[in-house]
């Protein structure tokens, strides 16, 4: 067993090491300190979407929640899926937003994994709200747990009133 760990350390460093060109050592992008400001330039479904970052285009998966899926291949569209990639659509397409990440910069599939913060002086955490007005569930997966807390109240508040899939997905 301990013969793996070895291997796996270095390929979980050179992981760390590949993703340096686009990430600071803080856990923000490079921005002011509080993590970068970028423009979405594409949403993908309802919790992930593609934004500029010094001219790149980088795949965003927003950490701890999940909306029903609308373009996963080979699966249907699920309930609810095209009502929340249109409500993420209309807040944050086109818009400058500020990411922050957690412990983990990347998901399994190269994305990068970043709460959302919508606005300028009053900040609003975009992933809590998708789950607050029922477009989304709380998933987490440690050791991104950051704001798990305020998920799981937004979900609970959600769910009470039935709101978005909690009513129209039984």
């Amino acid at each position: 067993m301990r013969r793996l760990a070895f291997p796996a350390l270095l390929a979980a460093l050179a992981l760390v090491a590949a993703c340096s060109d686009e990430t600071a050592g803080d856990g923000h992008l490079p921005g002011d300190g509080r993590g970068a400001r970028v423009l979405v330039t594409r949403v993908v479904d309802g919790d992930t979407v593609e934004v500029d970052l010094d001219g790149r285009e980088v795949d965003v998966r927003l950490i701890g929640i999940d909306t029903p899926e609308s373009v996963a291949p080979d699966q249907p569209v699920e309930c609810f899926a095209e009502e929340a990639s249109a409500y993420t659509e209309d807040r944050l397409e086109g818009r400058t937003v500020r990411l922050e990440f957690d412990a983990e910069r990347l998901d399994r599939y190269g994305r990068t994994l970043a709460y959302v913060w919508v606005g300028d002086v009053e900040e609003e955490l975009f992933n809590e709200t998708l789950v607050a007005e029922g477009y989304a569930v709380v998933t987490t997966y440690p050791p991104n747990v950051l704001y798990v807390d305020r998920f799981i109240a937004a979900q609970r508040r959600a769910r009470e009133a039935g709101l978005g899939l909690w009513s129209a997905c039984s």
